[in-house]
């Protein structure tokens, strides 16, 4: 998976731009970029856009590590991030929510990138 990131500075948001294909290796390498990026702009708003994904891969139990892989790089948990998946992603994207939000990750998944901006200024 490839990703580009820029901030948006009205509404202090981190934005992860991704294409190809996700999987575990990449995934925990693009939140290294994003835990940098909100530290440097302390930022806690975070959006990933998945929408130019072409493919998702990982397993279970990655998953469910995840929470923990994130801390580990530095994201805390106080940080809100929204997700625009596309349908056919939904439900791999789906669970990741439901664990990062058990975990205490404000976490949420989005079918368009407005409504999901929305949700992380209000």
């Amino acid at each position: 998976m490839e990703w580009t990131v820029s901030f948006l500075p009205d509404q202090q948001i981190a934005v992860i731009q991704t294409r190809g294909i996700a999987d575990g290796a990449s995934s925990l390498e693009m939140s290294k970029s994003i835990s940098k990026i909100m530290i440097e702009h302390k930022s806690m708003r975070c959006l990933i856009d998945h929408s130019a994904l072409s493919a998702v891969s990982g397993d279970v139990f990655k998953i469910y590590q995840r929470p923990q892989e994130l801390r580990g790089v530095g994201v805390s948990s106080a940080v809100r991030i929204a997700e625009v998946v596309l349908p056919s992603h939904r439900a791999h994207f789906g669970f990741l929510e439901t664990v990062c939000r058990n975990n205490g990750f404000d976490f949420c998944i989005f079918n368009e990138r407005e409504a999901a901006i929305q949700w992380l200024i209000r």
